[in-house]
């Protein structure tokens, strides 16, 4: 399900137009964002959490040049699923 697709569902589903439902959406992403940034943290209930966490620097080597080349640390989103989410999808493969 794409973008669009969703909207259309939701404006169905409550009973307005695509233009308020791609409000609401955004309103609700901007939400969850703020959220992030305030806290570092995003729970999604018998889903999972989102974390924002920090890959420290790291030196790799150019596998052309063969020359050592140093990473900066950085920010990275993390998704660490609940124990429902794992155990549903454990066994498909």
């Amino acid at each position: 399900m794409n973008n669009k697709e969703f909207q259309t569902e939701l404006a169905q589903r409550l009973g307005v137009s695509q233009k308020r439902s791609a409000e609401l959406m955004k309103g609700y992403v901007d939400t969850l964002v703020q959220q992030l940034v305030d806290t570092d943290e995003l729970p999604f209930f018998s889903m999972g959490t989102f974390e924002v966490k920090q890959k420290e620097q790291r030196i790799i080597v150019n596998p052309s040049s063969k020359k050592r080349m140093l990473v900066p640390p950085k920010l990275v989103l993390n998704f660490k699923p609940s124990a429902k989410l794992k155990n549903k999808y454990k066994d498909v493969k």
